[in-house]
């Protein structure tokens, strides 16, 4: 009975190896996004992009992180309301165009140029920020596209916000903070290169009005609008809800895109209070001069287009500088006559 009961044993050992064996080992395949550089299906990788993990042309700007969560989810959680009244909209109201706001040295415009393009070509003298030339492969036509910064060139290539503006401030943006929207027109995550004219067509329309040209690229475009609204808190539509839902049925395995959102701006530094001194004798009283007189106002300045802004020396105008106007500033990134 002894040799019975040590092979019994021997048996129970080997069973339970077995099935030991089979817990994990290593290149078992995980769970859905888990994997850094996975391809979504229908995500929209741009056409001649390798879209290899390791392998060169890696297109790193439309690239969704493994971390995030599937848009169709994120979706879900967006509140639906109606679209609130644009009173009171302005481009002023999220702050200054392409402010500095990682304090890098560069304007945000000329940070994602830097970003989207290949073959970048900087302007010497300018630590490396202005971008002078360069080759965008388009997400929205899919085209390729020779960018050369000109003030006949540069509109070539415009900078979108994926949640436009407009769009934001009627979604829930009056309510968010001046800073707070500052950092939204300056998100990384919500701004992409892309050819000019197709973006003064999407003007500020959502995902219920337009969509990009582009098919293949559609499911990665909602997913990142889904990403914008959920991190800064906005709402969308019925119906823009419903088109985003129609497009990602193709592709529900689509992940909404992460990243860190721009940095808002920093405080001012707080002077130490001056150290107190021993109280010296009240100087004699001085009678105050008059003050000098006011200079009289500026003329109003008007430019009838941007050849007269280009004679008048005053090209590219910034909003906020005398004669801006919004007929300068075809894309509405507040820098008219490029």
């Amino acid at each position: 009975m002894d040799w019975i009961a040590r092979g019994a044993a021997v048996l129970l050992l080997v069973a339970t190896t077995a099935c030991g064996s089979a817990v994990a080992t290593p290149g078992t395949a995980p769970g859905p996004g888990a994997t850094p550089g996975a391809t979504v299906p229908g995500a929209g990788a741009t056409p001649g992009v390798d879209t290899g993990a390791d392998g060169p042309g890696v297109d790193t700007a439309h690239q969704q992180p493994a971390s995030a969560g599937k848009a169709l989810a994120a979706l879900a959680a967006l509140p639906v309301k109606g679209r609130a009244p644009k009173t009171g909209y302005s481009r002023d109201q999220f702050g200054p165009a392409w402010s500095d706001v990682d304090h890098n040295g560069c304007d945000t415009r000329n940070d994602v140029l830097r970003r989207d393009l290949t073959s970048v070509a900087l302007k010497p003298g300018t630590h490396d920020c202005v971008v002078l030339s360069g080759i965008l492969s388009d997400p929205y036509t899919a085209a390729s596209i020779n960018f050369q910064r000109g003030n006949a060139t540069s509109t070539a290539v415009q900078i979108d916000h994926v949640v436009a503006l407009s769009d934001a401030w009627q979604k829930g943006a009056q309510q968010l903070s001046p800073d707070r929207r500052l950092s939204f027109a300056n998100d990384p995550l919500n701004l992409l290169a892309v050819d000019g004219p197709t973006n003064q067509a999407k003007s500020d329309g959502d995902a219920a009005t337009w969509l990009p040209p582009n098919k293949s690229f559609r499911c990665a475009y909602v997913a990142r609008q889904i990403s914008v609204k959920s991190t800064y808190g906005l709402w969308v539509t019925q119906a823009e809800h419903d088109a985003m839902a129609r497009v990602l049925a193709g592709c529900p395995d689509t992940v909404a895109p992460a990243g860190p959102p721009a940095t808002s701006p920093a405080p001012a530094a707080q002077q130490p209070a001056p150290a107190q001194q021993a109280a010296q004798p009240a100087a004699p009283a001085q009678v105050p001069e008059a003050p000098a007189p006011a200079p009289p106002p500026a003329a109003g300045v008007y430019y009838a287009n941007c050849t007269a802004v280009r004679a008048a020396g005053a090209a590219p105008i910034r909003a906020g500088q005398p004669g801006y106007s919004g007929k300068l500033d075809r894309d509405g990134d507040g820098v008219g006559c490029e």
